[in-house]
């Protein structure tokens, strides 16, 4: 819990100052009902968002791991292969209900909260040099 209302929450009040949300929050500059909801349960934003991600943030860290060991082999991940990766990861899990593949956004969502990730375009090889280097080297 590291968002500010928890921080709010945590610190001790002032000598004199009433223990109430009101007084917490002038003081922190959190929102009341910020904090009123925070200290009977309710999950903040990032911890919701965390919790309803298609993988768990320690396998996303892992698949990240992966697509960059595989670019530095000069064989990078094409975009549109990262869901059945994902598919693949989130099938392991131990659960009953079945799992489908993630949305159709989903890989650009993934590319947005691992920035360390970069997208590249590759250039198709030419014809030419194609069928006079790769031809022969098939039918041998």
């Amino acid at each position: 819990m590291s968002d500010r209302a928890s921080k709010a929450l945590s610190e001790a009040s002032l000598p004199g100052e009433p223990r109430t949300y009101d007084a917490r929050s002038k003081r922190s500059e959190v929102p009341l009902t910020t904090l009123y909801y925070r200290d009977h349960g309710r999950p903040s934003k990032e911890e919701k968002a965390e919790s309803q991600q298609y993988l768990h943030p320690a396998k996303e860290k892992v698949l990240v791991t992966y697509l960059n060991q595989m670019a530095n082999l000069v064989n990078p991940m094409r975009i549109k292969y990262l869901p059945f990766l994902a598919f693949s990861i989130a099938r392991r899990r131990s659960t009953t209900k079945a799992i489908k593949l993630p949305n159709k956004n989903w890989a650009q969502a993934f590319q947005k909260r691992h920035p360390e990730l970069k997208s590249r375009r590759m250039k198709a090889m030419d014809w030419n040099r194609h069928e006079k280097n790769i031809y022969n080297k098939i039918i041998d």
